[in-house]
């Protein structure tokens, strides 16, 4: 009894051990790879939140220009009516 039980507190140290050995060089080349990805994502997002501001502003501009444009033809129109 007294060996199996030293048997399985021995396996369990090696268990562990293997368990708590750092990752190896094929998980840390992936998790680099993931870095990278993460932060290729992070660039993309960030050149796409500056085209939709760009965009924004655009349309903002474009809407400004109508609104005066608008106000043209109904001037335009009143003096017809006058």
């Amino acid at each position: 009894m007294n060996k199996i039980i030293i048997a399985a507190a021995a396996s369990s140290v090696l268990l562990l051990a293997g368990c708590a050995s750092g990752p190896d060089e094929a998980t840390t080349a992936k998790l680099d790879e993931l870095s990278n990805q993460v932060s290729q994502l992070s660039q993309d997002v960030n050149a796409l939140a500056g085209g939709v501001q760009a965009s924004g502003d655009a349309a903002m501009a474009a809407q400004e220009e109508a609104a005066r444009a608008n106000e043209r033809i109904d001037n335009i129109a009143q003096s017809y009516t006058k």
